[in-house]
């Protein structure tokens, strides 16, 4: 029998072969040089939290593992809780598999760690418990919804917990027969806080003799509003919480005020004005002063004041008014003293400070070298219960997050994790600070990795990758990840910036509002300065530069593939805004916009926004545009996208391809959505920028069942 094989299916199986040879020469030349490989990529694993063991022996941490593309189910990683002694450093599993924890914690007497996770038969995320001295698993609380928050009570005779009011019995009746619409932003219900007492351990054999007690069912605290977080007082008998008036992301963000409230009967004791956005908050160790990380203002962009006022209420109080710097995490040493991390441009630091501000004291500094050993940049924050010794998470240039130590009075840090003991056959490419003057004369600064021959090469292909925020900032730290190219590029030899314009953190209040009321107008011309300065140093060849970013910085890269088209050859826009006016009227944090952002109501000022919208300068746009992003993003909505794929597709003057993944939100959460996307964005680079091509690729990449085809068919639209 002959077998007949049609132009298409010719067409078809010569781009499988073409994408296969352009894959496996990419993956060649990174296995060549010893450089990140896509599948190394891929795996890598990091540290998610901390929590020190009372008596500061043993440290509980949670690890992100990645699921294998193509291999392993798809989904998002998987988490593990792991504990790692300090001494000796042996590092044991205690829950692993398939699995996601979080929330893990030492109860109060360092007996248990308690975590959540959703296990077995679970319908919802449940609290659970291990021994920290070997043994099985036990549920503490099945609840009808979701448990999101947790804490036990210091005398560990209770939970307090956080979770979804339970939909009535008539609604859910409803729901089975069909009726399961959505009125939006109106058919939520509250967050709460329960209270339930501590199971007694397993171990505790009841008398047979005596009747089985029916276990305490949990009591809610009715309070108005939602309520995100709980936290004990040191007597166990008040609890902290943030109640915001709905459960609503823009409440969240914006509109969370500490209060705190009986935990008995719910009945309030105490309320702060801390205004606008808000972080973590803590009572102190004798109960007197409650301490919090709080935005400056209504209008600051981001939480990173470290405020205190007394726990019976009063006015807060800024310990560090003049720092120019964001706090990230606190832990109380004492009653009179909190540790903190605060992020200071590119670096961060571990310091301490006392309830008047008077006294501050540096411990560990980013980036400095101390017995030999890099200080990593530093997050997550745990203390010992004696105030001697810290755990943190901590990554550098040559790896990601990992488990650290640091006991006070000694000069150095420990690192007790290896997350990815094969990156130490991998050779990681050059990363360096570089600053540059922006037109108007401010001092900024980002990060360079280039390829360690670099000077050898002459001026490189340049990939500028645009953090989000605004209110974001890059850190000197590890800064590769599947939407941030970093070393992986680099190994392919390019020049890959990581710029902090202005309005980005760690610098201060007064830095991160430099864009306000002025979106893609001197923030993004700080980007240009930033290409043009590494041009200047014979850095970066003008000719081959390319440019991505996601959220915010996809709006970057829109912009300056439309209105500064001609700087950039080509340009990858993840879940990115294309339309300011669309934009403001269509995501879940419509307040945070007009908040910290715009500074004004996004059907008014119609005209500015228009012309500070990438969809207004499309006719220019001669820089091919990759647009990526899920469809089930509230945040940006994915019509931003559709609307400057659509408009340059019309227009036809310039290379455009629109990707979407289905079911994913802002960013992508599943193993082979962040593998195709990596791949889609060094491919369009390389096309673009490396080979100067000016036509499309095609449109698969010969991984799972895709057939590589030219998009001729089942393309979508």
């Amino acid at each position: 029998m002959m077998l007949k094989i049609g132009r298409r299916e010719l067409l078809n199986f010569f781009m499988v072969c073409v994408i296969g040879a352009m894959l496996a020469v990419g993956a060649a030349a990174s296995a060549e040089s010893g450089g990140l490989t896509f599948e190394q990529l891929a795996a890598v694993r990091s540290v998610a939290s901390v929590d020190v063991s009372p008596d500061g022996s043993v440290v509980a941490y949670t690890l992100n593992v990645p699921r294998r593309p193509g291999d392993d189910p798809d989904g998002s990683a998987w988490r593990e809780l792991r504990v790692v002694s300090v001494p000796d450093g042996v590092d044991r599993v205690f829950v692993g598999g398939q699995v996601k924890v979080s929330g893990a914690r030492f109860t109060p007497d360092g007996t248990r760690i308690t975590y959540l996770a959703k296990r077995g038969d679970d319908e919802h995320t449940t609290l659970w418990s291990i021994p920290i001295g070997g043994g099985e698993s036990r549920q503490l609380i099945a609840f009808d919804t979701a448990i999101s928050d947790y804490q036990v009570s210091p005398d560990g005779t209770r939970i307090a917990f956080v979770a979804d009011q339970a939909p009535c019995e008539k609604r859910e009746k409803a729901e089975e027969k069909g009726y399961s619409q959505e009125v939006f932003e109106e058919d939520w219900l509250p967050k709460q806080v329960w209270v339930a007492p501590m199971p007694a351990p397993a171990m505790v054999i009841p008398d047979p003799s005596k009747p089985e007690e029916e276990p305490e069912e949990p009591k809610a605290l009715e309070l108005e509003g939602s309520v995100f977080n709980v936290r004990w007082s040191p007597d166990s008998t008040l609890l902290a919480v943030d109640l915001a008036p709905r459960p609503l992301i823009d409440d969240k963000y914006m509109l969370r005020k500490v209060t705190v409230i009986d935990a008995a009967t719910g009945e309030v004791k105490a309320r702060f004005a801390n205004p606008g956005k808000l972080g973590e908050f803590q009572f102190s160790p004798d109960g007197a002063t409650i301490a919090m990380i709080s935005a400056a203002d209504p209008n600051d962009p981001a939480a990173g004041r470290l405020m205190v006022a007394p726990a019976a209420g009063g006015v807060l109080e800024d310990l560090m008014p003049d720092l120019e710097a964001h706090i990230s995490r606190f832990a109380w040493r004492d009653s009179n003293t909190l540790i903190f991390v605060v992020a200071e441009g590119v670096e961060t630091r571990l310091g301490e400070v006392d309830l008047g501000g008077l006294r501050v004291r540096t411990h560990l500094v980013s980036g400095n070298e101390q017995a030999g050993l890099r200080v990593p940049i530093m997050g997550g924050l745990s203390l010992s219960r004696d105030g001697m010794r810290a755990a943190f998470t901590g990554n550098t240039p040559s790896h990601p997050n990992e488990v650290y130590v640091f006991n006070f009075g000694q000069p150095v840090g420990l690192r007790l994790t290896d997350g990815n003991p094969w990156l130490s056959d991998v050779s990681l490419e050059h990363q360096e600070v570089f600053q540059w003057q922006a037109r108007d004369g401010v001092e900024l600064e980002g990060l360079l990795i280039r390829p360690a021959n670099a000077a050898t090469r002459g001026p490189l292909p340049l990939i500028m990758a645009v953090h989000g925020g605004p209110e974001g900032h890059r850190s000197n730290g590890w800064l590769t990840s599947y939407s941030a190219p970093g070393q992986l590029a680099a190994s392919q030899g390019y020049a890959v910036f990581f710029p902090n314009y202005r309005g980005s953190t760690g610098r201060g209040v007064a830095f991160s509002k430099m864009g306000q009321h002025d979106a893609a107008g001197k923030e993004f011309d700080d980007l240009i300065d930033a290409l043009d300065a590494l041009v200047d140093r014979d850095i970066v060849d003008a000719d081959r530069a390319g440019v991505t970013g996601g959220s915010y910085g996809g709006y970057a890269t829109a912009w300056l593939a439309t209105r500064y088209t001609e700087h950039f050859r080509a340009g990858v826009m993840f879940v990115g805004i294309s339309n300011k006016l669309s934009k403001g009227m269509t995501t879940e944090i419509p307040l945070e916009e007009i908040m910290v952002h715009s500074q004004y109501q996004p059907f008014t000022n119609l005209q500015f926004s228009l012309e500070r919208s990438p969809i207004f300068w499309v006719e220019k746009g001669r820089t091919p545009l990759l647009i990526a992003g899920g469809t089930a993003d509230k945040r940006v909505h994915p019509s931003q996208s559709l609307q400057l794929y659509r408009a340059l597709k019309l227009i036809g003057k310039t290379p455009v391809r629109y990707v979407r993944y289905p079911g994913e939100g802002h960013g992508n959460r599943r193993a082979a959505a962040r593998d195709d996307y990596a791949r889609r964005l060094m491919r369009w680079m390389d096309h673009f920028v490396k080979e100067k091509s000016t036509d499309l690729p095609p449109w698969g990449l010969n991984l799972g069942d895709d057939d590589g085809g030219d998009g001729e068919s089942g393309a979508e639209e």
